[in-house]
């Protein structure tokens, strides 16, 4: 009996002592290090973003510190999102990566068995060259809701009045400008059959102005990620760029993305995410940060988006 209570209280010990263990590690949490309002760091300022808020809290309601693992992920073609988020986690370099996009094909089972890093803080040369085997990602609950917009230039109103834009068939007579390839060139190039085609005109991603065109007068509307229009608002409070208030019924929720094989960590995560949604203090991240928070909406997972954009 003796042996029998001996050894249940070193399992007890061992297990309060793994438990203490697993409280002093970092909560590790990967972020973009250019997503305003959602996450930012530039050198010399203080971290930055609503995702930044949200990871904190979520690691003192945890009991952890938190670190990030700051990353760049470049927009061309050969990137792929789900690949450098899949061997950021598998690498170890972070357990969660925030602001992941819930989509069927993001979350899919990796068609490759490797895939490189991208680019993130403290890289070396050897990291930029190594091929990472991954695994499955899981998502969390979401925790905000990432639309398009239509933003307006400043001589837009005199055309529209009194009309709202309710429908990206409203855009009609408007002079509108997209950045091609984009989610929002497929969507207004689509719609009605090409009912808009004449009245767009295109600018190449990175190196044309879009805001400033719009600022400038030289068109009337655009449509983007609500995102990017909170970041722009943000660092020009006086543009006279405005917002029209209509989303695009297609959009994706946001949420933290991990490795399927660390579902006991996604669980604690969930209780605490509902816990704060519950409370409002998401919300209240969101509005803190500049961001127009919406709340998450059915699907929870974006199914094929260009489907949806070519059916309507």
């Amino acid at each position: 009996m003796r042996a029998l209570l001996a050894a249940a209280a070193s399992a007890l010990l061992l297990a309060m002592s793994a438990a203490a263990h697993a409280a002093d590690e970092p909560l590790k949490v990967c972020l973009d290090e250019d997503l305003p309002p959602l996450s930012a760091r530039h050198r010399g300022k203080p971290d930055a973003g609503f995702d930044v808020a949200l990871a904190q809290a979520i690691a003192e309601r945890l009991g952890r510190p938190l670190k990030i693992q700051w990353f760049e992920s470049k927009l061309d073609e050969d990137s792929s999102p789900a690949l450098e988020a899949n061997a950021l986690l598998s690498d170890g370099r972070c357990s969660l990566v925030g602001g992941y996009a819930l989509t069927t094909d993001s979350l899919k089972a990796p068609g490759v068995t490797t895939a490189k890093l991208p680019g993130f803080d403290g890289a070396t040369r050897e990291d930029r060259r190594r091929r990472i085997p991954i695994g499955v990602l899981a998502p969390s609950q979401p925790y905000i809701y990432s639309p398009m917009t239509v933003v307006l230039g400043p001589k837009a109103k005199d055309k529209i009045k009194e009309r709202k834009i309710t429908d990206i068939g409203d855009l009609a007579g408007l002079r509108l400008t997209i950045e091609s390839g984009t989610l929002g060139d497929a969507i207004l190039m689509t719609f009605d059959k090409g009912k808009l085609i004449d009245d767009i005109t295109h600018l190449v991603p990175g190196r044309s102005d879009l805001f400033g065109e719009l600022e400038r007068g030289q068109f009337d509307a655009t449509l983007l990620d609500l995102r990017r229009f909170d970041a722009y608002r943000a660092e020009h409070p006086d543009t006279r760029i405005t917002a029209s208030g209509y989303y695009y019924p297609i959009g994706a929720n946001r949420g933290y993305v991990a490795l399927e094989t660390d579902k006991g960590l996604l669980e604690s995560v969930n209780k605490v995410l509902a816990d704060l949604q519950a409370k409002g203090t998401i919300a209240e991240l969101g509005k803190a940060a500049g961001l127009t928070w919406l709340p998450p909406r059915e699907p929870i997972i974006l199914g094929d988006v260009w489907l949806k954009i070519l059916n309507r």
